[in-house]
């Protein structure tokens, strides 16, 4: 018979002989263990989730049931689960996107039984091989499944992740008597109440069936401060005036890619130990930039919302947001990985005038209308799969929006995921345009409270707690530490000395544009005959900067979302630098504006000036052709396909050397590449593209 004392001990195995199991810790692996039941655990960031789950996993495995399967959305929060199993001498594994060579090896591991623990991303249970060859014995022979991190489930919480859904499919495939436990630190009530629904956990089922767990949300480490400090010069000036001054190492989290990277480089000049962490860092350096954060290498990483769940330094001091998140719901995730053992830790917000439109920009790229949905399930064929690169040119969206859109359809029945892509079954489908509208109303509130949590004069915890319908909170109830109710510990001044010298760093223009160099896959599928390499674009361009720049995107933002006018000093004279500095093979000999619906004056203005500055010859504008249709399309392919033939053939006369070639905004680059083509056609040996700015 298991006791509390089986389980006491292992905890202690696992966090050390002074930790003290809690009553509804034992509660839920009591039900897990012993009644076999499902549960949803709905508890704060540090309660000790992971330990119900570690815990479960050895007892079971001790009672002669199979390993545990533990389902675990991002690769921080798996190599820390890792490291506690065998603090506790649980054998675990994960399989996952940064260890592919390993993955033989533990397939064989699952079938001979030597593991205890086996983490899987959600992505891998839809991957074929997986799904047929490895999941039907795991499903039929699993001690436990545990979904961590279950908000992920839900398309109504912060981090919804489409492969999260294929779980259902999972569960309904366990055999008879398996325990099932969903975890979360940030859920709502109408979270909760869909995660309940999906995974079968928790919800209006209770009794001998279910057992959910919901705690108190309150942090007492945490002391929560708003900084209203200006623009992205003030802000980041103020960061590196505090940083020393906030105690031990932390995460300054930022709202975009660009701004990660920026921050860290202006921290690193002005001597900080600090690096930064994104989406699109490689696998091996995040796993080496978590490790120099656990260790105090760094003072802080400077990340997007790649370092977020999971992430586990119990004596993180800080948590610094450069720029607010679009929902408390995540914002409370969060500042959730700091003071988890310690007795204080800051939490300071930084909102900027530019996060709304950061947040428009993503809710941009939400799920599509219906009628593009059914284009995907039209261009598929049920007898040949196709891969997510050949659909891209049959249907206009982008690739991250087509893959989410296969996913949710897969997880529908409206499509199956096979080796080589994806086919379609044929089953109906329908699309839920009720839910999804009540989605984006849904978001539309949540940003309205994350501007409501800045402006509050109440209690800044209390206020978070409410957002996420903690049971425990009390009416008024009041922290005692945030700077609304112990006053503020932090001021929005900044020397004047050190913000101008911020400014000057951030007000340096010039950022290389990278041309592009393959032509989209499946281009004679609509009829565009372009395939392989790209010979005849652009070189590498430049830009004054990037609409999410610190320092410049305030500025360019404030140019190309006013009247059309011609073109202020400050633009002529940074793009002077800009070219001034450029590292070109030849020096461009003329000069040639892009045709501009929004802006022609602007543009008109700016070829203008640098023809006269530069002793360039000035050979006007790249008039688009009268039959030119506005593009729109989402994809590259469309893209390309919509570009194509859009200009006049120039006259470029007795042009010896390179055009520059002038835009003022630069997305996707299609558009540089097909007029720099237009213009090398016309004669032109090389075409240098240059714009007043970069989408990202």
């Amino acid at each position: 018979m298991v006791t509390r004392e089986d389980a006491q001990s292992i905890l202690e195995q696992l966090a050390g002989p002074s930790a003290q199991l809690r009553d509804d810790q034992w509660t839920a692996i009591e039900a897990l263990v012993v009644q076999r039941k499902r549960a949803l655990v709905v508890q704060r960031t540090g309660w000790g989730k992971s330990a119900v789950y570690f815990i479960a996993a050895k007892l079971l495995r001790a009672a002669g049931h199979g390993p545990t399967v533990i389902v675990s959305p991002l690769l921080a929060l798996m190599r820390n689960q890792v490291a506690a199993a065998e603090r506790a001498g649980v054998r675990a594994a994960t399989i996952n996107s940064s260890n592919v060579a390993d993955w033989d090896e533990v397939h064989q591991q699952v079938k001979s039984g030597d593991l205890d623990v086996l983490l899987v991303s959600p992505e891998r249970l839809n991957n074929p091989d997986f799904r047929d060859s490895v999941l039907p014995a795991l499903a039929a022979d699993a001690g436990l499944l545990v979904v961590d991190e279950a908000h992920c489930v839900s398309d109504w919480g912060h981090d919804f992740r489409p492969d999260y859904r294929r779980i259902r499919t999972l569960l309904a495939e366990l055999g008879s008597g398996i325990p099932v436990l969903a975890t979360t630190a940030t859920a709502n009530d109408r979270v909760v109440a869909d995660v309940a629904e999906q995974l079968g956990v928790g919800g209006s089922r209770s009794g001998a069936d279910t057992l959910v767990l919901r705690g108190g949300l309150d942090r007492q480490s945490l002391r929560l401060s708003v900084v209203q400090a200006g623009g992205g010069a003030q802000r980041a000036a103020w960061i590196a005036a505090q940083l020393n001054a906030l105690p031990g190492s932390g995460i300054i989290y930022t709202l975009t890619v660009a701004q990660a990277h920026d921050l860290a480089a202006l921290l690193r000049e002005q001597g900080f130990q600090v690096a930064a962490y994104t989406g699109a860092t490689e696998a091996a350096e995040r796993e080496q930039l978590e490790a120099d954060l656990l260790a105090n290498r760094v003072k802080a990483l400077v990340a997007t919302s790649a370092l977020g769940m999971g992430f586990d330094k119990p004596d993180l001091g800080f948590v610094v947001h450069l720029g607010a998140p679009s929902s408390p719901i995540a914002y409370y995730q969060q500042v959730g990985r700091a003071g988890r053992s310690t007795d204080s830790a800051e939490v300071v917000l930084l909102p900027g005038r530019e996060d709304q439109d950061v947040w428009r920009y993503f809710a941009s790229v939400a799920f599509p209308s219906e009628a593009m949905v059914r284009n995907v399930i039209a261009a598929l064929d049920p007898d040949r799969a196709q891969s997510t690169p050949a659909l891209e040119p049959l249907v206009d969206l982008g690739r991250t929006r087509l893959e989410m859109v296969l996913k949710v359809l897969d997880v529908d029945g409206a499509v199956r995921r096979v080796k080589g892509g994806w086919v379609s079954t044929g089953q109906s489908w329908s699309y839920d345009e009720q839910r999804y509208r009540n989605l984006d109303e849904a978001r539309r509130r949540e940003q309205q409270a994350m501007l409501e949590y800045q402006t509050t004069t109440g209690c800044r915890m209390s206020f978070l707690r409410g957002q996420l319908d903690d049971p425990e909170l009390a009416p008024d109830e009041r922290c005692g530490r945030c700077d609304n109710c112990a006053g503020g510990t932090f001021t929005a001044e900044v020397d004047a000395g050190a913000l101008e010298d911020m400014q000057s760093r951030l007000l340096r223009p010039g950022v290389e544009i990278t041309p592009r160099k393959q032509w989209p896959t499946g281009l004679s599928k609509i009829g565009v005959p372009l395939s392989g390499r790209i010979a005849d674009g652009p070189a590498p361009g430049r830009v004054i900067g990037r609409l999410t720049d610190l320092g410049w995107g305030e500025r360019l933002r404030r140019v190309l979302d006013g009247d059309d006018a011609p073109v202020p000093e400050v633009m002529v004279r940074a793009a002077v630098e800009v070219l001034a500095a450029w590292d070109w093979d030849q020096r461009p000999v003329a000069v040639l504006g892009l045709d501009s619906e929004r802006h022609p004056v602007l543009i008109g203005s700016l070829v203008d000036q640098l023809a006269q500055l530069g002793r360039l010859t000035n050979l006007g504008i790249l008039r688009y052709a009268p039959e030119r249709r506005p593009v729109t399309a989402a994809n590259s392919a469309y893209r390309v396909a919509g570009l194509d033939g859009s200009w006049m053939r120039p006259d470029i006369g007795e042009v010896a050397g390179p055009v520059l070639l002038v835009d003022d905004v630069t997305d996707s680059g299609w558009t540089l590449t097909m007029a720099a083509r237009a213009v090398r056609q016309a004669g032109a040996p090389a075409v240098l593209p240059f714009a007043l700015a970069s989408v990202s």
